[in-house]
């Protein structure tokens, strides 16, 4: 029996329209998350050659396997691409996710930090989150929450905390390659 439960991963921009949608993402169950993950309610999802539909509709597949993270209350989420050359964290600021059935949704607020295998960390696409900011006129509150979202996120990622660990990513990517669904 496949204990890995199917979902559905949606971004969605401040003004509620569609920005991406991962089609086939597997939950892993509960029971076999680190304790340092099931400790915080952490939600680790993996996938490999998923379709992915973009906003106009277009789709295309996912090259790369990844395990995403998703953290209750936090404003940011954690994609851990499972490259060559090494995992790569990328990391988007955004809204904490809202689970309903097998769906899992948040607003994508475009700041978004990247470390790279050798552990350089670099903050991403400013310019894109300052004209958001002004077109979709986000309130201070949201201001407010997305810096903090991007300082915790760095403050995380400075003391190597869960979930930024490659040996468990491997650890739940492999698991699920040999007791999952598969690739």
């Amino acid at each position: 029996m496949n204990p890995y439960s199917p979902y559905q991963i949606k971004s969605f921009k401040h003004d509620g329209h569609l920005h991406r949608m991962w089609m086939q993402n597997w939950r892993v169950p509960d029971a076999l998350l680190a304790p340092e993950h099931r400790a915080e309610s952490m939600i680790a999802l993996i996938n490999s050659q998923t379709p992915i539909r973009e906003r106009d509709g277009k789709e295309w597949t996912s090259k790369i396997p990844s395990v995403t993270f998703f953290i209750p209350g936090e404003w940011y989420n954690v994609v851990s691409l499972l490259e060559d050359q090494g995992i790569r964290y990328y990391c988007n600021i955004a809204s904490p996710p809202y689970v309903n059935e097998g769906v899992i949704t948040y607003i994508d607020y475009d700041l978004d930090v990247i470390r790279t295998p050798n552990g350089t960390i670099q903050i991403v696409d400013q310019e894109e989150y300052e004209l958001h900011k002004h077109n979709y006129h986000y309130s201070d509150v949201v201001e407010r929450k997305v810096k903090r979202g991007l300082e915790s996120l760095l403050a995380r990622l400075k003391r190597e905390g869960p979930p930024f660990c490659n040996d468990q990513v491997l650890a739940y990517y492999e698991l699920w390659r040999n007791e999952g669904p598969g690739v």
